[in-house]
């Protein structure tokens, strides 16, 4: 089976089983080495004292019998002319067991392999000088080394030791993932009973303060987010349904009237009727499709834009208006953005005013230092427009409300004459895919929508548009002009 099928448990189970065997095995060849290590000594010294033990009764001339009292001991006596005077029985006739002496030091130890020993068999040998009958003699005591196990069941103990070890560390390990993902498992079992009919339901979040605890709040969050968008957009389906049915029912209305009376209505009566709702249809469409771009993210047009010069034109086309409109204008306040979309925005903040106005509207643009807008957004300053119209006003509580879409407070104002309710959401949503705001801000009498955008820097390069600086007779660069 491929790593890839097995489960998170498994392999974290496997890879700690691994690692355990690993440390396991390793830990096990340590103490092993260490105990030979540590029984080698203690085996030379052993040697050694028994070296020196027949030393001693060799110059003292009371050498006992048995030279060795351990039947896998083994001792020479070597005289001062290197024939062996004495030896244990296993080398009893043989040559002497090796041929290096202690030297200056009293002993010396060395390891001996074959010779009188069987063959495949090494010796520990330790040598030690003994002063007898004039001369200086050598005593040899051997003994096998010791093996790599040093014992089977030391051995036994510690492989079996460490078998367990690893099977321990392994099931530990399975048991601690499995527990680690048992929240894991609870909240994908609620995520597949999440759907449409259910959509207030959300993952259990574990009380320990880890990962997954923080893995469930985001989840958790993410799913507050889609229950938001999702009754959003049927509010927006639900809303879009009833605008679009008022022009058609009445449309429709209009036709059925005309087939059960011909007589009483003419075409000319019936088709102006009908392009009255058409109207309002397509006017429905259009901000519908605009906002659909704005809701994928499309970017718009990037370049250099008078504002002065865009809100010149909006007046000149209100100058028919039977609402009075007043423009304050400082010019030379120039943007970074897209030119028909700003053009939407502010089309809508005016169309938005002179349905609700009483007898004027006043159209103000400046350009103010950034310092004083405390926002990290305008590092150039800040282009503030305001559309102001002296109507009844919006109530502070209300005026977040008028930005959702299809969303007309005019029961209370009830001034809108065929309004899409969606110009002021669009024209917000322009003004933050521009890196600005739109907002409702205090004012004696009426509404006044405050736009704020960054302002360009001097230094850009980009073309100007709708063309560059003002007339060749109008107001230097930076001026400002009233005009009604």
């Amino acid at each position: 089976m491929s790593a890839h099928r097995l489960s998170i448990t498994t392999r974290i189970a496997l890879f700690g089983g691994v690692v355990a065997a690993l440390l396991s095995a390793l830990l096990a060849t340590v103490l092993m080495i260490g105990m030979r290590n540590f029984v080698t000594d203690k085996l030379t010294q052993e040697l050694a004292a028994n070296a020196g033990r027949v030393a001693i009764q060799l110059e003292q001339g009371q050498l006992g019998y048995p030279l060795a009292h351990h039947h896998a001991r083994n001792l020479q006596i070597v005289d001062s002319r290197g024939r062996v005077a004495a030896s244990t029985e296993d080398l009893r006739g043989k040559p002497r067991m090796a041929r290096f002496t202690p030297g200056v030091e009293d002993s010396a130890t060395s390891v001996v392999c074959g010779g009188v020993f069987p063959r495949d068999e090494c010796d520990i040998v330790v040598a030690k000088w003994a002063n007898h009958a004039g001369g200086r003699w050598i005593v040899y005591s051997a003994s096998p080394v010791v093996p790599q196990w040093v014992d089977p069941r030391l051995a036994g103990l510690a492989g079996g030791g460490a078998v367990a070890l690893a099977a321990g560390a392994t099931y530990l390990g399975y048991r601690i993932a499995k527990a680690s993902l048992r929240p894991v498992n609870a909240m994908r079992a609620e995520l597949d009973e999440i759907n449409a009919t259910s959509l207030g339901r959300r993952v259990p979040v574990p009380p320990s303060e880890d990962e997954i605890h923080h893995l469930a709040d985001s989840v958790n969050n993410t799913l507050n987010r889609l229950h938001a968008a999702i009754e959003q957009l049927r509010q927006y389906v639900s809303d879009a349904s009833h605008d679009l049915r008022s022009p058609i029912a009445a449309m429709r209305a209009e036709v059925e009237d005309a087939l059960v009376a011909p007589q009483e209505t003419s075409v000319t009566k019936v088709g102006r009727a009908v392009l009255d709702s058409l109207d309002r249809l397509q006017a429905i469409a259009r901000d519908l499709l605009i906002l659909a771009r704005l809701d994928e993210g499309m970017p718009g047009a990037r370049e250099r834009i008078d504002l002065a010069e865009l809100v010149t034109a909006e007046c000149q086309v209100r100058r028919t208006s039977a609402k009075r409109v007043e423009c304050s204008l400082e010019f030379g306040v120039v943007v970074i953005g897209d030119l028909l979309r700003l053009r939407r925005l502010l089309t809508n903040l005016v169309d938005n005013a002179e349905r609700h106005t009483e007898t004027m509207i006043t159209i103000t643009l400046r350009r103010e230092p950034s310092d004083e807008s405390g926002d990290q957004r305008f590092p150039h300053g800040v282009a503030v427009l305001e559309v102001l119209d002296d109507g009844d006003g919006i109530d502070p509580d209300k005026r977040e409300l008028v930005f959702q879409r299809f969303i007309r407070l005019d029961a209370a104002r009830n001034k809108d004459a065929g309004g899409t309710g969606l110009g002021l959401p669009i024209a917000r949503q322009i003004a933050e895919a521009s890196e600005g705001t739109l907002r409702i801000e205090d004012s004696p009498r009426g509404a006044r929508f405050v736009l704020r955008l960054p302002a360009a820097s001097s230094a850009a390069t980009m073309p100007m548009r709708p063309h560059e600086g003002p007339d060749e007779n109008g107001p230097s660069q930076g001026a400002n002009q009233r005009f009604m």
